[in-house]
C-alpha cells in the first residue's frame, strides 16, 4: 500500500516477478483495493499470489512511531510480523522509510554485534558499482555506528557484488582526516584503527569516482547525496537533449545518440537495483523508493528472492562476528 503509485504499480511489479521467479508473494493490504488491481491482470488468478489484508495504511507523510502505535494492522507492520513468524522469507517496501525501518526492527530485531540498522544502496562509479550507507535509516549517528556501518557495507559489497577486498571510505568534507564534525573526526580515527582496507574521508565530488567500495556515512547525508544525484541526472539528461535537439544537425545526432541515452540512463537508473537491503536486522528487508515503478518492484521482489537463496543474513551475521567492532 506504500508508494507514491501505490498499489497498482506495486501489484504490476510482483505479478511481473512471480511469472519468471519460482516465489509465493502475499500482498498485504487492504484486500477489496488490491483485489481490485489483481483482477486488471487477466492471469492472477493462476499466479502464486495472495492477499493478506490490513485494513490501515500508514502514509508518507506520517510520524513513523506515532502511526505505528496508532496503527496495530498497518500493512508494514502485518508484512513484518510474517517474515517474524517464518511465514515469509522477506519484506519489500516502497512505502514510508521511517515506518519500514521501525516495523521491521521491532518485528525482527537486530543481528549480534549491530546497534543500528543501515540502507545500503548500490550506486554506480566508474570503477563498477559499489555501496553507499546510510541511505536513510539513521537521521544522526555515534562514530561507532559509521564503523558498523562500514563492517556491515563490507560484507555486504563481498555477498552482493563479489569485491574480495572492500575498500571502505568515510564521506567528510575533506580529505584530510581532521575535516568534519566530531563525530566524523573520531569515525575516521576509529575506521583507520579498524577497518582492514579503509582509504580515508572521501568528498562528495568523488562519491562516483570508484576510489572506495564501501562509502559511510549518517542516513540524513547519505540521503540527501542520493536525492540530489538522482536530481542531477534528469537535469543533465534533460538540458543535454535540449541542447542537441536545438539545430538540425544536433537533432540528427540526438537521433544517432538515442541507443547510448538509454545506457547512460540504464546505468543511473535507480529502478535496476529495485531497492536498498536494510542492513543489520535479523531477516531481509527490501526498501523501495517511493517514486518505484512496476520494473523497481519487479526488482526489488527479485533482489529478496536472490538473497534468501544465497543466504545473505547469515553470511552477514558470520562477517561482522568476526570483525571486532566496538558498542557506543
Amino acid at each position: 500500500m506504500g508508494g507514491d503509485h501505490a498499489p497498482a504499480v506495486v501489484v504490476d511489479g510482483v505479478l511481473a516477478a512471480v511469472r519468471h521467479l519460482p516465489i509465493r508473494v502475499q500482498l498485504v493490504g487492504q484486500r477489496d483495493v488490491v483485489t481490485r488491481e489483481l483482477e486488471r491482470h487477466a492471469d492472477a488468478a493462476r499466479l502464486p499470489v495472495v492477499v493478506v489484508d490490513a485494513p490501515d495504511v500508514i502514509g508518507m507523510a506520517e510520524a513513523p512511531a506515532a502511526a505505528l502505535r496508532r496503527k496495530p494492522r498497518a500493512s508494514i507492520r502485518v508484512a513484518a510480523d510474517l517474515v517474524a513468524s517464518g511465514e515469509a522469507v522477506a519484506l519489500v517496501s516502497a512505502g514510508s522509510t521511517g515506518a519500514t525501518v521501525m516495523a521491521a526492527f521491532s518485528a525482527l530485531g537486530l543481528l549480534p554485534g549491530v546497534d543500528r540498522p543501515a540502507l545500503a544502496t548500490a550506486i554506480p562509479t566508474r570503477a563498477g558499482p559499489a555501496v553507499l550507507l546510510d541511505a536513510g535509516a539513521n537521521v544522526e549517528c555515534r562514530p561507532q555506528h559509521l564503523l558498523q556501518f562500514a563492517a556491515m557495507g563490507s560484507v555486504y559489497a563481498q555477498v552482493a557484488l563479489g569485491i574480495e577486498r572492500p575498500r571502505v571510505g568515510l564521506l567528510s568534507i575533506g580529505e584530510e582526516e581532521t575535516k568534519g564534525t566530531d563525530v566524523i573526526r573520531e569515525a575516521h580515527r576509529l575506521l583507520k584503527a579498524g577497518a582492514p582496507a579503509f582509504v580515508g574521508n572521501v568528498e562528495g565530488r568523488d562519491v562516483y569516482a570508484g576510489l572506495a567500495d564501501v562509502i559511510v556515512c549518517d542516513g540524513f547525508t547519505g540521503n540527501v547525496a542520493l536525492k540530489i544525484s538522482e536530481g542531477l541526472v534528469d537535469a543533465v539528461e534533460h538540458l543535454l537533449g535540449e541542447e542537441l535537439q536545438a539545430t538540425f544537425s544536433g537533432r540528427v545526432g540526438y537521433l544517432f545518440s538515442l541507443r547510448a541515452f538509454r545506457r547512460f540512463r540504464k546505468r543511473l537508473d535507480y529502478s535496476e537495483y529495485g531497492g536498498a537491503p536494510l542492513l543489520g536486522v535479523n531477516g531481509l528487508c527490501i526498501v523501495g523508493h517511493g517514486r518505484s515503478s512496476a520494473k523497481a518492484v519487479r526488482n526489488a521482489v527479485a533482489m529478496a528472492h536472490r538473497f534468501a537463496t544465497q543466504g545473505v543474513v547469515d553470511r552477514l551475521e558470520q562477517g561482522i562476528r568476526s570483525v571486532s567492532v566496538p558498542h557506543p
